[in-house]
C-alpha cells in the first residue's frame, strides 16, 4: 500500500493574523489556507484588490462579480496552499478578518477541482529538463502545456545552453535602443541627400520622391507595423497546434512559447534573449532591404525595432508591473493574463488590442449578473 500522505498544517487565528500583521497576504477558501504573498503584483486585480482581503474568505471572490476565475486560476490557487485554519473561539480575530472556517461552505460540485499540488504526479518529471520530456506528452500536450504553474522552467541539460535560453527584461533596451538611434540617425541622413525614390527599381516614370519630411511617417509606419506582426506571430506561429504524433513539433512549439504559459512569470523567460532575436530581426531587415529603397527600408526598420523593443517591455511589466486602476496597462494587464489563463485562443495583442479588433479576435466580455 502507498504511505499515507502527511497531515495538512494547521494554524490558529491568532496564528494566521501575526503572519497578516508582519506583511503576509494569506487568504483562505473555506477551511484552506494560501499565501499569495509572493503573487500580489502578479495579479490582473492589482495588488492591493487581493491585499485588501488579506485574512478573509475569497470563495464568494472566485465566483464573481466581477468575473468567474478559470478553472485554471483556481489550479494556481492551490500551488499556494500552506494548511487549514484551526477553529477556536477563544482566540477572535480583530475585526473578524479570520472568521470561523465554517461561515463559508464549498461547492461540492466543484471541490474535486481543488485539491493540493502533487508535483511528483505530473506527466513530467520536473527534476529534469522539460524540453525532451514534452515530446513524449502527444496529444496529453496541448491541455497541459495550457494549465500554468507557479515556477520556473529548465529546458537544457547543458548549463551554457540553458544561460542562451535566459535573459533579464533590461538587456532587450540596452542592446536594441542604441541600434535603433543608430539607423534613425543614418538614414534621415542618407534622405536628407533628396535622392531617394519609391518604385524606381520599376519605373523612372512614375517614381515617387521621398523627402526627409515623410521621416516621422516612415518611422511611425514601422512600429505599426511591428504591431501587426506580433499579433500574426503570436496568433498563426505561437499558437499554432503541433501534430500529437511529432515529437519535434511539440518540442519546437514548447521551447518557442508554450514554456511561457505553463510558467508565464519565470521572470527569466519573458523577454526575447538576444541570438534568436538577433535572427528574426535579421530576417525582417533583409526582407524590408529587398522591396524598399536602401533608407526607406532602413526607418522602417528601426520603427519596427523600437516597437519590438516596447512590445517586449510592455510582456514584462503585464506579468509584473501593478499597474494603476483604470490605466491602459491595467486593463492590458487584465486582458492578457485572461489569454493565459482561459482564453488562450484570442487576445493575442500585447502592446495593442487593435488587430484584435480588426480580426475578431478580443477577448469576450463576461457579463455577470449584479448582486442584489
Amino acid at each position: 500500500m502507498a504511505p499515507a500522505p502527511p497531515p495538512a498544517a494547521s494554524f490558529s487565528p491568532a496564528e494566521v493574523q501575526r503572519r497578516l500583521a508582519a506583511g503576509a497576504c494569506w487568504v483562505r477558501r473555506g477551511a484552506s489556507l494560501y499565501d499569495l504573498t509572493d503573487f500580489v503584483r502578479h495579479h490582473p486585480g492589482g495588488e492591493q484588490l487581493l491585499r485588501a482581503r488579506a485574512g478573509q474568505d475569497i470563495s464568494a471572490d472566485l465566483d464573481g462579480p466581477p468575473h468567474r476565475h478559470s478553472d485554471n486560476a483556481r489550479r494556481w490557487l492551490e500551488q499556494y496552499y500552506v494548511g487549514e485554519l484551526r477553529g477556536d473561539p477563544q482566540d477572535p480575530v480583530e475585526n473578524g478578518a479570520v472568521a470561523s472556517a465554517e461561515t463559508q461552505k464549498i461547492d461540492p460540485a466543484t471541490e474535486p477541482q481543488f485539491k493540493v499540488v502533487d508535483w511528483d504526479k505530473d506527466l513530467v518529471d520536473w527534476q529534469k529538463p522539460l524540453l525532451w520530456q514534452v515530446g513524449h506528452l502527444g496529444e496529453k500536450y496541448d491541455e497541459w502545456v495550457h494549465q500554468p504553474v507557479a515556477r520556473p522552467i529548465r529546458l537544457f541539460h547543458s548549463d551554457l545552453i540553458e544561460a542562451f535560453s535566459k535573459t533579464v527584461w533590461y538587456s532587450v533596451p540596452i542592446i536594441w535602443v542604441p541600434l535603433v538611434l543608430y539607423l534613425s540617425w543614418s538614414y534621415y541622413r542618407t534622405l536628407s541627400q533628396d535622392n531617394t525614390r519609391l518604385f524606381a527599381s520599376f519605373t523612372t516614370d512614375y517614381s515617387v520622391a521621398v523627402p526627409k519630411s515623410m521621416f516621422p511617417g516612415l518611422f511611425v509606419l514601422g512600429m505599426l507595423f511591428w504591431t501587426l506582426m506580433e499579433y500574426v506571430i503570436h496568433r498563426f506561429l505561437f499558437h499554432m497546434k503541433p501534430p500529437s504524433d511529432s515529437h519535434y513539433l511539440i518540442m519546437l512549439h514548447f521551447v518557442m512559447h508554450g514554456q511561457h504559459h505553463k510558467a508565464p512569470f519565470d521572470g527569466s523567460r519573458l523577454v526575447f534573449p538576444p541570438v534568436p532575436a538577433s535572427l528574426v530581426i535579421a530576417f525582417f531587415y533583409v526582407f524590408l532591404r529587398l522591396i524598399l529603397p536602401e533608407a526607406v527600408a532602413g526607418i522602417i526598420f528601426a520603427g519596427g525595432l523600437l516597437g519590438y523593443v516596447l512590445y517586449d517591455m510592455t510582456h514584462y511589466y503585464l506579468h509584473f508591473g501593478s499597474p494603476h486602476k483604470g490605466s491602459y496597462l491595467y486593463n492590458m494587464k487584465a486582458h492578457h493574463v485572461k489569454h493565459h489563463f482561459e482564453y488562450q485562443k484570442s487576445g493575442f495583442g500585447i502592446s495593442t488590442k487593435l488587430w484584435d479588433y480588426f480580426f475578431h479576435t478580443l477577448i469576450p466580455e463576461e457579463s455577470h449578473p449584479k448582486m442584489q
